[in-house]
């Protein structure tokens, strides 16, 4: 699974995440800070990364434009790098049945699971 993180994500959560997330990256880290939220959506579908972010404006671009790339929201308030961390990886499985399925563009986290 590789993930291409919002600019309203942590770049530091890249260094947490386990092997299956390999190969992921962030806007900071490909030079897309402050970009065009179109521009980024092309960036992702061109080098097949899943948008990870904490707002609507890419799940509005899945609606326009339909997919790939593939959206994953979390729509849990503010979390901490850690905490974004442990809901990529509890929802890893949840995660791959959607990037799986080919009827569905979003993935929308909105509890977090607790342990």
């Amino acid at each position: 699974m590789r993930l291409l993180l919002d600019q309203n994500i942590s770049h530091k959560v890249l260094h947490y995440l386990p092997d299956q997330f390999i190969g992921s990256t962030s806007v900071k880290k490909e030079g897309l800070i402050n970009s065009p939220d179109k521009e980024i959506w092309e960036f992702a579908k061109e080098k097949d990364f899943v948008i990870v972010t904490q707002d609507s404006d890419f799940n509005d671009l899945n609606s326009l434009y339909g997919f790939p790339p593939k959206v994953i929201w979390i729509r849990t308030g503010n979390l901490k790098t850690m905490e974004i961390v442990d809901v990529l990886i509890d929802y890893a499985e949840d995660i791959e049945n959607f990037l799986t399925n080919e009827n569905y563009g979003c993935l929308e986290i909105v509890n977090i699971k607790k342990k």
